[in-house]
C-alpha cells in the first residue's frame, strides 16, 4: 500500500453556484420594496427561515441566499455562514430577512442579539447591513429594524445613509 505524502496539501475550490431564479431582479430602495421581492415566498414556510439578499451598489439584488432552516421557533445562524455567500456575491450590502411562522412580527430577543452580530460584522469587512426585515406567517406583516430604528445603536459608524435609509 503506498504512503501518503505528509506533506501534500489539497487545493479546494469555493464557487457561488447559481440556481434558476425564484425572485425578481427588482431594485428594493425600502423595505417595502423587500417585501414585494421575498414575502410571498418566506410567508409560507412553516419553520424559521433565515435568509440574507445581497445587493449591487444600486441597489439592485444579486440573490438570495438562504442561510438557515431552523425550527417552529428558532433558526440557528452563524454570521461566518450568511458571509460567505454575502462575499462571494460580491455584495455591496445586505438586508437580513427571516419569518416567524407564529404569526407575531416583533423582533424577539435573539433576532436582535443576531442582527447585531451580522451589523458589527459587516462593518469589519465594509459590507453594509441595511436592514432585517420580519415576515409573519399566513399574513406577510412586516417589522423592520431601520424602521422600528433599531438599528441605530448598533452601528459604530455614522456614514450609513444612503438611499435605502431616505
Amino acid at each position: 500500500m503506498p504512503k501518503k505524502n505528509e506533506n501534500e496539501i489539497k487545493v479546494v475550490n469555493v464557487r457561488l453556484v447559481k440556481e434558476p431564479s425564484l425572485y425578481s431582479t427588482k431594485e428594493v430602495t425600502s423595505p417595502e420594496a423587500v417585501m414585494e421581492v421575498v414575502a410571498g415566498e418566506l410567508k409560507n414556510y412553516d419553520r424559521e427561515v433565515f435568509a440574507i439578499l445581497n445587493l449591487k451598489t444600486n441597489g439592485k439584488p444579486i440573490n438570495l441566499h438562504i442561510c438557515s432552516v431552523g425550527t417552529l421557533d428558532a433558526a440557528m445562524i452563524n454570521p461566518r455562514e450568511a458571509f460567505k455567500a454575502i462575499i462571494l456575491s460580491n455584495a455591496a450590502s445586505f438586508i437580513c430577512i427571516h419569518n416567524h411562522p407564529s404569526g407575531n412580527c416583533e423582533p424577539s430577543p435573539a433576532d436582535i442579539a443576531v442582527t447585531e452580530r451580522m451589523v458589527r460584522c459587516g462593518e469589519l469587512m465594509g459590507i453594509k447591513m441595511l436592514d432585517h426585515i420580519i415576515i409573519a406567517a399566513e399574513t406577510g406583516e412586516q417589522a423592520s429594524f431601520l424602521r422600528k430604528g433599531l438599528l441605530d445603536g448598533m452601528r459604530s459608524r455614522d456614514d450609513y445613509t444612503s438611499e435605502w435609509e431616505r
